[in-house]
């Protein structure tokens, strides 16, 4: 793991001696606010890492999958809106509207979740993600099915996460291991 901001800020989520599957020895860390990089290659156990840090903590979680089969009937609006009503005032609605601009949603709102491409439902995943104001948001490759001009809304938000003061993200991708190795934020 690669933390982003130097360790002065308030701890949002510490494990001691958390088994994580697929790694010999338990793991022991600080989650403080700002942008943290879970790096690894395939099958390393980032997403089950994510799952038992979501299953632990006790701050407010964002750990939702919109990619999930389970949410194929439900409409992207709907889906938004049952997220919204899920974080009792922290949900941002000037971000969640600035982010279906930048996204491209508008257009993909209400239709259910099935007709979206996967890039449309991770994008809208992670307007949730943003809009949540859960003080510990978890994204799990969050990079993957976007297009170029996404991807660079995605870094852009990134970028506003690793300066935040208040909210831990916590991103876990195998693809970044081969660019971002050892990268701290911000650059």
């Amino acid at each position: 793991m690669t933390t982003a901001r130097p360790d002065t800020s308030a701890v949002l989520f510490e494990a001691r001696d958390l088994p994580c599957p697929g790694q010999g020895a338990p793991l022991s860390f600080t989650l403080r606010p700002g942008l943290t990089l879970v790096r690894g290659g395939e099958g390393r156990g980032k997403t089950a890492l994510l799952a038992l840090i979501a299953e632990n903590a006790t701050p407010g979680v964002w750990h939702e999958q919109p990619t999930d089969t389970a949410h194929d009937q439900t409409v992207a609006r709907a889906w938004l809106a049952e997220r919204r009503s899920a974080a009792t005032g922290r949900w941002n609605d000037a971000l969640q509207a600035a982010l279906i601009e930048a996204f491209a949603l508008g257009e993909h709102l209400d239709k259910p979740l099935f007709m979206l491409s996967a890039g449309s439902r991770r994008k809208l995943g992670l307007v949730g993600a943003a809009a949540s104001g859960a003080p510990l948001t978890l994204l799990d490759v969050p990079y993957a099915a976007l297009d170029g001009r996404s991807a660079r809304v995605l870094s852009e938000l990134l970028l506003d996460a690793a300066e935040d003061e208040a909210r831990a993200w916590v991103l876990a991708d195998y693809a970044l291991a081969q660019r971002w190795t050892m990268r701290r934020w911000p650059a």
